[in-house]
C-alpha cells in the first residue's frame, strides 16, 4: 500500500545534503548504478535494463533522481446532453494543470545489489507526498563460488513492492512527474499498470532472448484481512498473481533494432486487484468527460476525486486473465511501437467474466542533433464489455505529438488529441461523448 512519506525523512535528507560540499553533492547526483534505467533521455526505448556484470564495484553509491512536469491544457468536451438533460459535463476551460513531481533514490549496497525507493512528491490523484514503492535487485549474489557467478551472468532477481513487468507499454507511459519516456501526454485508454508486492526473476542472454516470471500478492497494497464473502462468488480468497514475459530484443545493425514480446497475467481470486486501476498519479487529461463534482465530506477536490479522466477501468477487481503482445522497431530515426491486448475478468459481485480488446500503434520520427526533436502519431482503440451495460462499447483516441529535447534532461512537448465514445447508453454521461484540443508539457528528468 502507498504510504505518506515521513516528513522527518525529508527533513533529514535536506539537512544532510545542505551540509555537504558542492563537489560532494554533485558526485552524489552523478552516482553510477549498473543494471538500472536512466531517468533522462538516455532511458528512452530502454525496457528491461541490460545485464551488466563487468562493472567494477568501488563501494556503496547513492544516486538521486527526479521527474518534474508542468502542463497547460486546452481541451473541450461534449456529449449527448440533449437526450438526457441530467448528463451535463464538468465545466472546463484553458489553464495549467497541477504540477507533478517524482523523487527516485537508488542505492548500490554491494557488488551487483541495489535498492530503489520511488516517491510521488505531488500528483493529480495524490497532491501530497506518497511512496510509490521500493525493491531490492540482485544482479550478483553475495555467495562465493563459481556456480553462483555462472548463474547470475544471465539472471536478475527483483524483490519488493514495485511496478510489475506486465507488457511493454508501461516502459513508455507517463508516471506522475516523470514524462520523458512518453512521446505523448497520456498513457493508454486502458492502463495496464500497477505496483504489487512480490518478486520477479529474469533471464537474458547475449542473443537478445529474454524471459521473466513473477509472483505477487495481486494487490497494490498489503493485506492481512480475512476472506470476504459475496453471494456471486462465495469466499474471496487472496490468491497470488502469476505472470510472465517472453521475447527477443535484437540490434540487427547500427541503424536497425527489433523487439517482440508477449506477456500473460493471471489471478484467480482477489479482494481488490488493481491491474487496470493501479496508477496513483492519475490521468493527464484533467476532468474531461466527467460530471460536475460534488465535494464529499472528506473535502477531496475534483481533480483528485475524479483522477482518471479519459481512461477506462474495466472493473476486473476479482479475477483477471490478461494477454499483451508488443512489437517495437527502430530504423535510424523512424520508430514504431505496437500493442495488442486482450483481457477477461470480473468483479466480486459478478458471476461471469467480461472482456475487452485494446490495440494501439505509435509512429515516430526522431531527428536533429542526437535525435533531440521528434514528431509522432498514436492510434488507440478499445472494445469493452462493461458491468451494467448490455452491449460492448468503443473508445477511440487519435493523438499527434511533437517534442524538443533542449538537453538530455529537459523536454518540451505538445499534443493534439481527439477521443470519441461510441455505443454508450443514453443514460451514461459518456453517451456520444467526445473531447479534443491541445496540451503542452514541460518536463525534466535526471
Amino acid at each position: 500500500m502507498l504510504h505518506k512519506f515521513p516528513k522527518q525523512i525529508i527533513r533529514w535528507v535536506l539537512m544532510a545534503t545542505s551540509l555537504m560540499p558542492a563537489a560532494a553533492f554533485a558526485q552524489l547526483l552523478q552516482g553510477q548504478i549498473p543494471n538500472t534505467r536512466a531517468y533522462d533521455k538516455t532511458g528512452i526505448n530502454v525496457f528491461e535494463s541490460r545485464k551488466d556484470t563487468g562493472t567494477t564495484f568501488n563501494g556503496p553509491t547513492l544516486r538521486i533522481g527526479a521527474g518534474f512536469t508542468q502542463e497547460f491544457q486546452n481541451l473541450k468536451h461534449e456529449n449527448n446532453v440533449s437526450k438526457v438533460p441530467g448528463n451535463v459535463l464538468y465545466k472546463i476551460s484553458p489553464g495549467f494543470n497541477t504540477a507533478m513531481a517524482n523523487l527516485y533514490t537508488d542505492f548500490l549496497l554491494a557488488d551487483g545489489i541495489h535498492l530503489n525507493v520511488s516517491v510521488y512528491l505531488s500528483t493529480r490523484h495524490h497532491n501530497e507526498t506518497w511512496v510509490k514503492g521500493g525493491y531490492i535487485q540482485f544482479d550478483k549474489l553475495p555467495f562465493k563460488g563459481q556456480v553462483w557467478d555462472d548463474l547470475m551472468k544471465n539472471v536478475t532477481i527483483k524483490i519488493g513492492h514495485f511496478e510489475i513487468n506486465y507488457g511493454d507499454a508501461h516502459f513508455r507511459r507517463t508516471d506522475g512527474g516523470h514524462a520523458l519516456y512518453n512521446p505523448f501526454i497520456e498513457s493508454y485508454i486502458i492502463d495496464g499498470y500497477g505496483t504489487e508486492i512480490g518478486g520477479e526473476v529474469y533471464y537474458q542472454n547475449s542473443k537478445g532472448l529474454f524471459g521473466m516470471i513473477g509472483l505477487t500478492n495481486g494487490m497494490m497494497k498489503g493485506s492481512i484481512d480475512s476472506v470476504a464473502n459475496t453471494p456471486a462468488n462465495g469466499n474471496i480468497k487472496k490468491n497470488p498473481a502469476i505472470y510472465g514475459k517472453l521475447g527477443i530484443d535484437r540490434q540487427l545493425s547500427d541503424i536497425v533494432r527489433v523487439r517482440l514480446s508477449g506477456s500473460y497475467y493471471h489471478i484467480n481470486s482477489s479482494p481488490t486487484n488493481d491491474l487496470y486501476n493501479g496508477d496513483r498519479a492519475g490521468s493527464n487529461y484533467f476532468m474531461v468527460m466527467e460530471k460536475p463534482y460534488v465535494t464529499p465530506a472528506s473535502g477531496t477536490g475534483a481533480y483528485e476525486g475524479d483522477g482518471f479522466s479519459g481512461r477506462l477501468n474495466p472493473g476486473f477487481a476479482y479475477k483477471v486473465d490478461a494477454l499483451m503482445a508488443n512489437a517495437f522497431a527502430k530504423v535510424k530515426g523512424f520508430e514504431v511501437f505496437g500493442t495488442l491486448e486482450h483481457s477477461q475478468g470480473r468483479s466480486s459481485t459478478e458471476k461471469s467474466n467480461r472482456q475487452f480488446t485494446q490495440y494501439a500503434v505509435d509512429g515516430l520520427y526522431r531527428f536533429g542533433k542526437s535525435e533531440n526533436l521528434f514528431v509522432g502519431a498514436r492510434y488507440n482503440n478499445v472494445l469493452a464489455e462493461l458491468k451494467g451495460i448490455p452491449a460492448p462499447v468503443t473508445i477511440e483516441r487519435i493523438a499527434y505529438s511533437a517534442g524538443w529535447f533542449l538537453t538530455k534532461n529537459i523536454l518540451l512537448k505538445g499534443e493534439y488529441v481527439t477521443q470519441k465514445y461510441e455505443k454508450f447508453p443514453t443514460s451514461d454521461v459518456r453517451s456520444s461523448g467526445k473531447f479534443d484540443g491541445y496540451m503542452i508539457a514541460a518536463t525534466i528528468g535526471f
